[in-house]
């Protein structure tokens, strides 16, 4: 049975995607542009007794500054209601926003169609709420009047 590691690999080869390896980790590095904007993005494989994982997170191209923490989490908070795959996580340390896609196939396989599905779910919604992202954060937008925007536009 082919490993997940190896199935991530070979759905971005596959897939034509340009990527590097994290030094000594199961994680590979890519770049994507949307229409919105651009984002650092990583796909991690998780493999032990207890799950094997596969993990696709898009970083946001931001970071939150200290002041618009709260309204950006309020802002992610509405944005993840009524989502079904995936969610937007928000470091309050740091300010790092990302949205993380994953699937666990532990006792099967993954598919270049479950990799694809993950893969592009991931990015379309980070390209969706980006211009949400950075009204919030630089053009004074509530993040019910965001929200609005994106969600009702």
């Amino acid at each position: 049975m082919e490993q997940v590691f190896d199935a991530i690999a070979n759905f971005f080869k596959e897939d034509e995607w340009e990527f590097s390896q994290l030094e000594g980790q199961p994680i590979l590095q890519m770049g994507f542009t949307g229409d919105n904007g651009n984002c650092m993005c990583y796909a991690q494989a998780v493999e032990n007794e207890e799950a094997a994982q596969f993990l696709f997170y898009s970083v946001c191209p931001v970071k939150v500054p200290e002041d618009r923490l709260l309204a950006v989490a309020q802002f992610l908070t509405r944005a993840n209601y009524g989502i079904v795959i995936g969610n937007f996580e928000l470091d309050l340390d740091d300010g790092e926003i990302r949205y993380k896609t994953s699937i666990d196939v532990k006792d099967d396989r993954l598919s270049s169609a479950l990799c694809k599905q993950l893969v592009y779910t991931n990015l379309v919604m980070m390209d969706r709420y980006l211009p949400g992202i950075m009204a919030v954060i630089y053009g004074g937008l509530s993040p019910e009047g965001a929200i609005a925007q994106i969600e009702d536009g």
